[in-house]
């Protein structure tokens, strides 16, 4: 049973990235190679036009807009999570900074999630706090 679902939108990224399809569209009138740069704008757009975390009774569980990539991990393996702030050199996307993997959309709040192993990620969310109660619920 799920006790938590949020859907963060990434307006910046679809802001930029719509734009910059646009004018890769418009410049493909001219050089017809950029059209290659339109869809693959487009097509990021699609795949990272949101992010999604869920908490069930087994598994805290994140994806982008499009559900790729999902990601997983069983509940019980949740050792702690703390609200942190990201900064804008850790930008938005999936990649590797000093806290682990950040997964994030938009804005600089998130929850730094560390594993009973040891390890740790980064849920970046536009309600923190929120995700660090229902995490704090299950651990």
């Amino acid at each position: 049973m799920k006790t938590y679902q949020h859907t963060q939108p990434a307006r910046a990224i679809l802001i930029g990235l719509v734009s910059t399809g646009l004018l890769f569209a418009a410049m493909s009138l001219y050089f017809v190679p950029f059209i290659v740069g339109t869809i693959v704008e487009f097509v990021v757009a699609f795949l990272f036009r949101s992010m999604t975390i869920e908490i069930s009774d087994a598994e805290l569980k994140w994806y982008f807009g499009s559900g790729f990539p999902l990601k997983r991990v069983p509940i019980g393996e949740v050792a702690s999570a703390e609200a942190v702030r990201t900064s804008f050199w850790n930008g938005w996307g999936v990649h590797y900074t000093p806290r682990g993997w950040l997964y994030n959309v938009s804005g600089f709040g998130a929850v730094c999630v560390t594993l009973r192993n040891g390890k740790r990620f980064c849920l970046g969310s536009d309600e923190p706090e929120a995700l660090v109660r229902e995490l704090a619920k299950t651990t």
